[in-house]
């Protein structure tokens, strides 16, 4: 029997996490025939959830990202980091 651990990276749940709830926030306003970019730059701009649909919870999901972590993974994702 050989003794395995297991490893796992915090910040990379969260990452992902953060990035699944994007794309269901994403869809739900395309859905409603919103453009999913103006509206979600608008809200990461304000932090105004007004900005997102409340269809499909999309502004109950979106509110409990912090925002200094969204920009993060987005400037992270952009740059290819």
């Amino acid at each position: 029997m050989t003794d395995r651990t297991i490893s796992f990276n915090i910040y990379e749940d969260k990452e992902t996490e953060i990035k699944n709830t994007l794309t269901i926030v994403y869809n739900a306003l395309k859905q409603k025939g919103y453009n999913p970019i103006n509206q979600l730059v608008g809200y990461i701009l304000s932090e105004d959830p007004t900005y997102i649909t409340t269809f499909n919870n999309a502004r109950s999901l979106i509110t409990k990202i912090d925002r200094d972590e969204l920009m993060q993974i987005l400037v992270k994702s952009y740059l290819g980091d």
